[in-house]
């Protein structure tokens, strides 16, 4: 699996930013403002508020990225679908994220996260089949596992991917920021993707 040694922002674009031009493979995080985002990131990085964890949604307006271990990004994507935002606001995000899933050269795989109690909403499934459009099956992450029942989950998992109407095999890890169950199994495949792109 694997092991977090390191890990540090290091770059943060807003919305007339550059784009980085990394070398390292980059992974990126997508999701409505409030499905938990910068808790799956600190979870997963044993951190306990690299990512920024805000009581007001919608408050990431940036493309935040974390070098891993000097191994891979971590890549943060603002938060959609809050209502509180100008529409002007949600137009530059965006462009800002379609900006970034066009020119990243080392873009290796997009997370959708899904709110697991909930079904997808549309802004969730205009953001599935946007990152469809742009050349990538998103992995979908289902937050908040923690929030239903155990016997719930398969069938929670199901209206998800029907909603969404996913392509075929689409992986999906049920995700708890409080207990950090699924925590090992979405390291594990990140470092499938990083290895494997570098050829290892």
């Amino acid at each position: 699996m694997m092991k977090i040694k390191s890990a540090q922002l290091e770059t943060v674009c807003g919305v007339t930013s550059r784009l980085p031009e990394n070398d390292l493979a980059e992974i990126a995080f997508a999701g409505k403002s409030n499905v938990g985002k910068s808790s799956l990131i600190n979870g997963l990085l044993n951190r306990k508020s690299l990512a920024r964890i805000s009581s007001q949604p919608g408050k990431t307006q940036t493309i935040n990225f974390y070098n891993i271990n000097g191994e891979c990004y971590f890549v943060d994507l603002p938060g959609y679908g809050y209502a509180k935002v100008s529409m002007k606001e949600k137009e530059n995000w965006g462009k800002m994220i379609e900006r970034y899933l066009n020119r990243s050269r080392t873009l290796q795989a997009v997370f959708l996260l899904i709110d697991i109690r909930h079904a997808p909403s549309a802004n969730d499934v205009e953001m599935y089949q946007w990152i469809l459009a742009n050349g990538f099956e998103p992995v979908l992450i289902a937050t908040k596992l923690d929030k239903i029942k155990r016997s719930q989950i398969q069938k929670n998992i199901r209206v998800i991917k029907e909603t969404l109407r996913t392509v075929p095999e689409t992986a999906v890890f049920p995700f708890s920021a409080k207990t950090k169950q699924g925590r090992d199994e979405i390291l594990n495949f990140i470092e499938q993707i990083v290895t494997g792109n570098r050829g290892e």
